[in-house]
């Protein structure tokens, strides 16, 4: 060889089986440990740039051309500020026609990229349908508005389905695809147990209240579908944690609200606004007060609508507490409004 490096003779290549073989099994005959025939407990020196296994006592090369199964950490793109060695594209999207396995040119940085009239000579509209484009566009939209708000995973990919199956049978024409995705999102958490209010969904996007309830109830009737009626406990806990009240006071404004349904109290009242009232009431009797415009900041709701709430429920507030309930304030000095 020109390099001058000592190769194995054929007889002591570390496959071999016969007696003279520098081939021991860990695991049975079926896996062969590579080691020197003259240095059998040498540790061997793995040469990761010409692929050799060398031994570090003798110098020689036990392995020729091993293939490295480590990590790929280079990258072959033109632009010098990407980091993504990946050789393999990207996750496959089963939500998209053919299973996303479609060619994504990237843009052209060199005169070889373009035209005598400055056009880009390589597209991606004719590898990808306007179809998946709109949908693709759509889970991006989606994915921003659950990472705003912090839902999981699982709830993106609910809301997802629901956006293909309205996509596709075209049961929204007119409507905005981000309005149809604000709706989905709202109908996918409230069919995975975390609701969200019209308010926080408004919110995160770029679409009004009224169009996305609009859409909802066009999707759950081209759907066929139905969601669970929401509850005053949906929010208390998110709203309790979010004002930082301690877990008496949780309990308790749970307790009066659930209370004040039962005694139909609060007829015709959304649960929002009845979970607002109760968490004013059970604040106000306890040490971690709360003003009305806290709490209608948190809950999104006007500081007229948590009085008028709180009005229906004060004439009774002696049986909407819990027995257990530690009062800082009495029920008799609670504000009247």
């Amino acid at each position: 060889m020109g390099s001058g490096r000592p190769l194995c003779s054929p007889e002591s290549l570390p496959w071999t089986t016969d007696s003279n073989s520098m081939a021991s099994t860990s695991r049975g005959d079926s896996l062969p440990k590579v080691q020197c025939p003259n240095h059998p407990d040498a540790i061997l020196v793995e040469d990761y740039r010409a692929g050799d296994m060398i031994c570090p006592e003798c110098g020689l090369v036990v392995g020729d051309r091993v293939i490295d199964v480590g990590s790929e950490w280079r990258t072959f793109t033109n632009e010098k500020a990407t980091k993504d060695p990946s050789r393999v594209g990207d996750t496959q999207n089963p939500l998209l026609n053919g299973g996303d396995l479609t060619t994504m040119i990237s843009k052209g940085t060199g005169a070889a990229s373009f035209d005598e009239f400055g056009n880009s000579k390589y597209q991606n509209r004719r590898t990808m349908s306007s179809s998946d484009r709109a949908m693709l566009n759509a889970f991006k939209e989606i994915t921003t508005m659950a990472d705003r708000i912090n839902l999981p995973r699982n709830i993106i990919d609910r809301t997802n389905n629901l956006f293909k199956q309205v996509y596709e049978q075209k049961s929204l024409k007119g409507r905005s695809n981000d309005a149809i995705a604000s709706a989905c999102l709202y109908i996918a958490c409230r069919q995975e147990g975390v609701p969200r209010t019209f308010k926080e969904i408004c919110a995160v996007s770029r679409i009004s209240k009224k169009e996305i309830g609009r859409c909802f109830k066009l999707i759950l009737k081209a759907l066929e579908t139905s969601v669970d009626l929401i509850t005053t406990g949906d929010f208390m806990s998110r709203f309790c944690s979010n004002l930082g009240l301690p877990k008496q006071v949780q309990m308790a404004a749970t307790y009066i609200a659930r209370k004040a349904v039962e005694l139909d109290l609060v007829p015709g009242r959304s649960p929002i606004s009845v979970a607002a009232a109760a968490i004013y009431m059970a604040s106000q009797a306890s040490a971690e007060k709360k003003t009305q415009k806290e709490i209608g900041d948190i809950a999104g709701v006007a500081d007229v609508t948590i009085r008028q709430s709180y009005r229906l429920i004060y004439p009774r507030a002696a049986d909407l507490f819990p027995p257990d309930f530690k009062f800082d304030t009495p029920v008799d000095k609670l504000p009247q409004l």
